[in-house]
C-alpha cells in the first residue's frame, strides 16, 4: 500500500518569531534554546518560553534537567504541549546537526533553528528554518508568518 505524506507547515505569529530571534542574538556567541507552547492538540504556537542553555556552549545546547522537569509540569497543568522547540546555531547554517537529530524526542514538535552566523548579536540578516524530526528523519517544512512583529 502506498503511503500518503501530508505537507507540514509551521504557522507562527511574527512576534513569536521576533522573540526567538531576539533570544538567539542575546545569547550569542552561545546557542540559545527554548520552547513555544500551545494548547494540546492544536499545533498552534502561543507562549514563548526562553530556556537557559545549561551547556553554555557555542556549538551545543542542553536544557537544564530541573528546568525541563518544571517546564513539563507547567505544560501539563496548563494543558499545553511544546509546539515549537528552538535553538540557535552561531557559526553554521540553520539545519539540524547529527546531535540535534539524535536528541529530538518530540515527533509532533516543530524544530526551529535560527542561525546568527552572519551578524552575531547585532541586528541584520538571520536564517530561520523549521523541521520535523521523527525516527531520525529530518523533513524541512515551510513557515508562514502571521501579523506584525511589534504586537
Amino acid at each position: 500500500m502506498a503511503q500518503i505524506y501530508y505537507l507540514q507547515v509551521l504557522t507562527i505569529r511574527a512576534d513569536l518569531l521576533a522573540a526567538m530571534v531576539s533570544h538567539a542574538r542575546a545569547d550569542h556567541p552561545d546557542e540559545a534554546c527554548g520552547v513555544i507552547a500551545g494548547p494540546s492538540g492544536s499545533d498552534r504556537p502561543e507562549r514563548h518560553i526562553p530556556m537557559l542553555n545549561a551547556a553554555r556552549s557555542p556549538t551545543f545546547y542542553e536544557f537544564d534537567s530541573g528546568d525541563l522537569l518544571a517546564l513539563y509540569r507547567e505544560l501539563d497543568e496548563r494543558d499545553e504541549v511544546p509546539v515549537v522547540i528552538y535553538h540557535s546555531h552561531t557559526a553554521t547554517e540553520a539545519y539540524p546537526s547529527r546531535t540535534d537529530v539524535a536528541l529530538a524526542g518530540e515527533p509532533e514538535a516543530h524544530y526551529v533553528l535560527i542561525s546568527t552566523r552572519e551578524t552575531g548579536p547585532a541586528e541584520g540578516p538571520f536564517e530561520f528554518r523549521s523541521f520535523r524530526i521523527a525516527d531520525g528523519v529530518v523533513t524541512e517544512e515551510p513557515v508562514v508568518v502571521e501579523g506584525d512583529p511589534t504586537h
